[in-house]
């Protein structure tokens, strides 16, 4: 496969789905859960042309994770997609030793890209992250990657990063976010390498992002964990370039979630995808908490996010005060 091939492919809802743990000691991974959501999202229209499954990505509890678990995790997904879509596979680290690690494993399991961050903690140059990409390619020579501007904890990427980062043929994939500032740094640099990169929009926002002039061919989308119809939707009125009614979701359907969200990192807990969690729950999936540190949120939020998803219409809401949920 050609790495355009896989620049193609990579595109429509950018999905992370969450890693349920069993709720006993050590909190290990509970695979049979993991296949469910899996099996759930491929049941309920994400196919090749919606979506791209991240496995162990951060709403994937990645950093909770052992290298092993991280690479069983993956393991998993692919062996339970059997090539209906593609599959990513989280790949940050602070060691270039465990990226090499993490990127062979990929291309062993068949995944099609890893993601990669600038390493955290210290403040690496960008020097130092070229180094770091180019290692992960060299590991790697068949897997796509994709390059994620995690700006808030780690390095920004420039756009001059960017254009050497082009150079590196494994690179298909810019998942993008950034600062908001007069210079337009989003535009600027999805504007310029939409045709070099797959765009990831990272950023909300999807009725703009789609445009031709910027050119994002795929969205970072948590609704679709626990309301995978919304994805194809999405997709298909952005396909459409109906970017009225994209707006429109963004506004009434995928706020709301991103709001409360907020509001429990703000005044609870933090980490990722302990709200996807929650919501799988309460549409009748098995779910879990997140591994410590990121706190269980279950019993304090459950009826603020049942009220959330009554909000904007999600479908198959369980349990108490769930008539009247949309369709």
């Amino acid at each position: 496969m050609t790495f355009e091939t896989h620049k193609k492919r990579l595109q429509g809802c950018y999905v992370t789905i969450p890693t349920p743990f069993k709720d006993e000691a050590g909190f290990p991974v509970d695979e049979e859960t993991l296949r469910t959501y899996v099996r759930f999202l491929l049941g309920r229209g994400l196919n090749e042309k919606y979506a791209t499954l991240l496995a162990a990505g951060a709403a994937g509890d990645f950093s909770t994770l052992t290298l092993e678990e991280r690479v069983s995790v993956a393991g998993i997904v692919v062996d339970e997609v059997g090539g209906q879509v593609p599959v990513a596979m989280g790949a940050q680290t602070t060691s270039t030793l465990e990226l090499i690690e993490l990127a062979r494993a990929a291309e062993r399991l068949g995944v099609d890209f890893i993601q990669v961050s600038c390493p955290y903690y210290f403040a690496h140059t960008e020097g130092d992250f070229e180094e770091f990409v180019r290692s992960a390619a060299q590991a790697a020579p068949n897997t796509g990657i994709i390059i994620y501007n995690t700006f808030w904890n780690t390095t920004n990427i420039s756009f001059a990063l960017v254009e050497r980062l082009a150079e590196i043929k494994n690179v298909v994939g810019l998942k993008w976010a950034t600062p908001r500032t007069d210079a337009m740094e989003f535009e600027d640099v999805t504007s310029h390498f939409s045709e070099r990169f797959t765009i990831i929009d990272n950023n909300l926002f999807f009725a703009y992002s789609a445009m031709p002039a910027l050119g994002a061919r795929a969205f970072e989308v948590h609704n679709c964990n626990f309301w995978p119809e919304w994805g194809v939707k999405l997709i298909d009125e952005i396909d459409g370039e109906n970017f009225k009614e994209v707006a429109r979701m963004l506004v009434d359907e995928a706020m709301p979630f991103y709001k409360l969200w907020v509001d429990i990192e703000n005044t609870y807990t933090s980490g990722d995808g302990y709200l996807d969690k929650l919501c799988m729950e309460l549409v009748g999936l098995p779910s879990s908490r997140c591994r410590p540190p990121t706190r269980d949120i279950r019993e304090i939020y459950r009826a603020q996010t049942r009220a959330m998803l009554h909000q904007i219409g999600a479908p198959n809401i369980v349990g108490a005060g769930s008539d009247g949920g949309g369709g």
